[in-house]
């Protein structure tokens, strides 16, 4: 029932932002996505449930031109609510922090190589777990035993200062549902409890494999796909550090503020990111901004050179592609520090 024109105006708003925040920006693109999607599901076991899954989203990319080199930024806030979801977020707040992540890449240093400590900031930095680890969990690898951490329920996979879950049953947030694309209610899933495996995300077939119990994981994008496991919002639980305790108590090395896109591979758990912003660390201070940087390593190996967990966790928002198609999904952490990874860079 909102006029177009009003969500027109979000739109200029956010262009406005990020088109107006420097003079190295030369490209702005807003993309305004709403929908309103009900499910109902039937099957012969007597099931009948359904559901309504209104979601919002307004992603905003910048491109940043200086010298005849090019860097871009993205932001791309959403939720579970409709046009009231901009009460919450500012428009033109968001386009700036597109324009600002291109602007400052694009005048950056290029990131040195080889092993330091990486700290990933909170929100969107959660897509590393999501990604490297999460994949792994899902009872579509598990099931078939291809996955790094099958047949490894209650056994230690992850230092103590990590714990991690999946969770549908957030109010309002991007990937929440009532009930899964199978029909089982939704619950909150604990993955990880201080370093021990404790859960799969789990679907009916899945489950049937595994003789275990679905977890109410069971995600597709429309009719069209068959339901499998698949994570909804998933992020690592805070801890008990101030993030600038975590940067002071760090000599030497990368700080990852926004991670970009990347490869998994879940059997082994090998994995590699693009920083999309990035700052070297250098005698407990933030320092210089840097750009190129790639994170290099194993899913597995990094939760457990996770040493210090913030207690800032913040959530952020992005679309995840699998064999059931494309479905909303929260990623999320607070600020983390991994003793030693591989960075790829320029020498």
């Amino acid at each position: 029932n909102v006029p177009k024109k009003e969500k027109v105006r979000v739109m200029q708003l956010a262009h406005e932002g990020a088109s107006t925040f420097a003079s190295t920006i030369s490209q702005v693109v807003v993309n305004f996505v709403e929908y309103d999607q009900k499910v109902w599901i039937y099957n012969s076991e007597g099931v009948k449930a359904h559901d309504r899954r209104v979601r919002t989203r307004l992603a905003i990319s910048a491109v940043a031109t200086k010298d005849g080199q090019m860097e871009s930024g993205f932001y791309g806030p959403g939720a579970a609510m409709g046009f009231e979801f901009f009460n919450m977020v500012d428009p033109r707040a968001a386009g700036e922090r597109a324009a600002r992540i291109a602007d400052r890449m694009v005048r950056a240093e290029f990131a040195p190589a080889g092993r330091m400590p990486v700290i990933i900031s909170n929100e969107f930095g959660g897509v590393i777990f999501h990604e490297a680890c999460g994949h792994a969990l899902e009872a579509t690898g598990v099931a078939k035993g291809a996955s790094v951490f099958a047949g490894k329920l209650g056994q230690k996979i992850a230092n103590e200062c990590v714990s991690a879950v999946d969770d549908p049953t957030i109010p309002n947030a991007w990937g929440s549902a009532n009930v899964d694309d199978e029909g089982t209610p939704t619950r909150r899933n604990l993955l990880i409890d201080k370093g021990v495996l404790k859960s799969y995300m789990i679907d009916r077939l899945g489950g049937i494999k595994m003789k275990m119990q679905p977890t109410g994981s069971a995600r597709r994008q429309d009719y069209t796909f068959a339901p499998t496991s698949r994570m909804s919002n998933t992020f690592l639980l805070p801890g008990e550090y101030y993030p600038e305790e975590i940067i002071a108590a760090t000599d030497y090395g990368l700080y990852a503020k926004s991670l970009g896109g990347g490869s998994v591979m879940p059997s082994t758990g090998e994995f590699n990111f693009a920083v999309k912003e990035g700052y070297m660390i250098e005698k407990g201070r933030i320092t210089r901004p840097v750009r190129g940087a790639t994170l290099i390593g194993k899913g597995n190996e990094v939760l457990t050179k996770i040493d210090m967990v913030g207690n800032d966790l913040e959530r952020g928002q992005g679309m995840c592609g699998s064999i059931s198609g494309s479905i909303p999904a929260d990623v999320g952490q607070p600020t983390v520090r991994v003793s030693e990874l591989i960075v790829g860079g320029r020498n």
